[in-house]
């Protein structure tokens, strides 16, 4: 590991026990606070989750002012239980109608720029089992501190059945290697697909959003390059709970891990690109007739800075 990323990991990383509530609400003053759920049929989830951010942020102890569920077309009761909570749902494609309609994660969260009006934004993935709302105050915490740092990443233990840590598998078998071997900077992220992280506003309008798998990835190596190495932290959670995919669906996201780290590449000259990669990924099932081959599209979309947008304007 480069001495600078050992000296990062010393100086920007911290856990979420290190930020307790009454001095983040003194650190808060004036600056607002928007509160971001991206959600997709996640009704067992939401409604959970809303809750005890709204019980604790926002009624206890006014940390809290928007909290946000963008809705990216569920077709549950996702809406409906996380209004019922307490959360502002927005439907995905009511936020700048006028654009074309993308699929994906990161659209939800490109969009939520748009539909809300923190100066800090704080994304919590909506499928979140045991959650603690210090997922929320530890990701605040170095924002709140130093202005100086502009993005925060959460990392913490994911359990895969009896295993402690055998979460994350996309990240230990791609994204890991992947920064390892092009961007070594971001190689003390523990978590560099997690879902929960937060940044101010005026940072994350700079950077373009990949609409699929890819998004997490996109925007460390995006902000890495707008802001340095010195303006990014992350923030032991914990431990982590949630639903997990098949490896049929992490094939899937690897895919698109590896469309938008091309991407980077290309932009950013680190190669000479002879080719175009294939958006089309085939797998197999075995079925009664021997293997079946799916193929599907796993090509990566992206929406530019938001304030290239003409129709921008932060929701009041």
């Amino acid at each position: 590991m480069l001495p600078e990323v050992e000296a990062w990991l010393r100086g920007r990383t911290s856990s979420s026990d290190d930020w307790a509530l009454p001095e983040l609400l003194r650190a808060k003053g004036e600056t607002t606070i928007s509160v971001v759920l991206p959600a997709r049929d996640e009704e067992d989830t939401v409604g959970e989750i809303v809750a005890a951010i709204r019980r604790d942020l926002v009624e206890a102890v006014p940390l809290v002012d928007e909290l946000v569920v963008i809705d990216s077309r569920s077709v549950d009761e996702t809406a409906a239980r996380a209004a019922r909570a307490g959360a502002r749902v927005i439907a995905q494609d009511e936020v700048l109608p006028d654009l074309k309609p993308l699929d994906g994660k990161g659209e939800a969260l490109w969009k939520s720029l748009a539909a809300t009006s923190g100066d800090l934004l704080v994304f919590v993935d909506a499928d979140l089992r045991e959650f603690r709302t210090s997922f929320v105050t530890g990701l605040l915490g170095p924002l709140l501190a130093d202005p100086a740092v502009v993005y925060v990443k959460g990392c913490y233990d994911r359990p895969l059945q009896n295993v402690q840590s055998g979460g994350g598998r996309v990240t230990e078998l791609v994204a890991r290697p992947l920064l390892n071997l092009h961007w070594p900077r971001l190689a003390g992220f523990v978590q560099p697909l997690a879902g929960e992280y937060a940044g101010r506003r005026s940072v994350l309008e700079r950077v373009p959003f990949v609409t699929g798998y890819g998004v997490e990835l996109a925007l460390l190596i995006d902000l890495l390059d707008l802001a340095g190495l010195d303006a990014l932290a992350q923030v032991d959670l914990g431990r982590r709970v949630h639903s997990h995919q098949s490896t049929e669906a992490l094939g899937g996201m690897a895919a698109q891990i590896l469309q938008t780290s091309w991407s980077r590449l290309e932009r950013q000259n680190m190669m000479v690109s002879l080719h175009r990669p294939s958006p089309r990924l085939a797998q197999f099932r075995r079925g009664a007739n021997g293997h079946q081959v799916s193929v599907r599209d796993v090509a990566v979309a992206e929406r530019p800075p938001m304030v290239t947008i003409p129709a921008y304007r932060p929701a009041l």
